[in-house]
């Protein structure tokens, strides 16, 4: 599948190459309606980007370490924001610096939101976008240097949620796939998820964007990670804050459960306080948490120096 790769300006971080290209995920999007009022919006802190609304283009920003550092391991990083805006930059473009500089590149998907305007099925939406995402990285994988086989997700609140349906609903034929390779993610890494629809625990403004205002019970089933996990679902690094107010830390421990239940090797890290949406970290008891993820990648050889 040919797309069409849209170079941008680079950028130095910390010594390193980081920003190097976006690419669009598609040349159709699949189930899409076109919308001429439905246009994309920018947020910006400065003149950096901050974040993005009514995403109808989804597309990958690719962070490639520094000559000779790769190790051949990619992550998929989709950011939160509920699945109304996503926070691209803290939970994002940041991590994908972060990962060049352990040696991994980052791809920080810009997925579409679920939107009633521009999807027949908004609940797919998202999932399409990250199905592809690992399919496209894939197939591109002699271009980046990477090993097929160490292509993980990340997100984080809502993007974790979408991390989180990518690794239990990977067989989910939810577009017409002709790249000939798999959707499943080889390991995951969740802060602060969005996990359950469940109504004891879920963040309803997650579920009332992805679902509508009133799912059947099938569907919040089916969009509950923790009850979609089994003996194949990938290994797991988890991060919460038992003082969360948005996302419940339960949506953590019961997936952490679930895959302890069924011997599907899991870390789970719950921190005093940190609150919602402290990404890389504030001056809480939660910034340790990056340090933590090295040292699990590293023991699962996914950094190997």
């Amino acid at each position: 599948m040919k797309l069409k790769i849209i170079l941008m300006s680079l950028f130095i971080s910390n010594g390193l190459l980081a920003q190097e290209e976006e690419v669009k995920l598609w040349e159709v999007i699949p189930g899409s309606i076109a919308n001429k009022k439905y246009s994309e919006e920018k947020q910006y802190e400065g003149d950096q980007i901050r974040g993005y609304n009514k995403v109808s283009e989804p597309t990958l920003t690719i962070f490639t370490p520094e000559v000779g550092k790769a190790n051949g391991t990619a992550v998929i990083i989709c950011p939160g924001g509920g699945y109304s805006h996503l926070a691209i930059n803290k939970e994002g473009y940041k991590l994908g610096e972060w990962f060049a500089e352990q040696g991994v590149t980052g791809f920080v998907l810009k997925n579409r939101l679920p939107n009633d305007a521009i999807m027949e099925d908004k609940t797919i939406g998202p999932l399409q976008d990250v199905q592809r995402a690992i399919r496209y990285v894939r197939q591109h994988a002699v271009k980046y240097h990477l090993d097929s086989s160490k292509v993980g997700v990340m997100g984080f609140s809502a993007g974790g949620h979408l991390a989180v349906t990518a690794s239990t609903l990977y067989d989910e034929k939810v577009y017409e796939s002709d790249e000939g390779v798999s959707a499943k993610p080889n390991f995951s890494v969740l802060i602060y998820p969005v996990v359950s629809m469940k109504n004891e625990v879920t963040h309803k403004g997650s579920r009332d964007n992805l679902l509508g205002n009133n799912p059947n019970a099938a569907l919040i089933k089916k969009y509950s990670g923790e009850e979609q996990v089994t003996i194949k679902t990938p290994m797991t690094f988890l991060v919460h804050a038992s003082d969360d107010g948005a996302v419940p830390v339960e949506n953590s421990i019961n997936y952490f459960l679930a895959l302890k239940n069924v011997k599907v090797p899991v870390e789970m890290h719950i921190y005093e306080d940190g609150g919602h949406g402290f990404g890389m970290g504030r001056s809480t008891t939660a910034d340790s948490w990056p340090e933590a993820l090295s040292l699990w990648l590293k023991k699962h050889s996914f950094i190997t120096n």
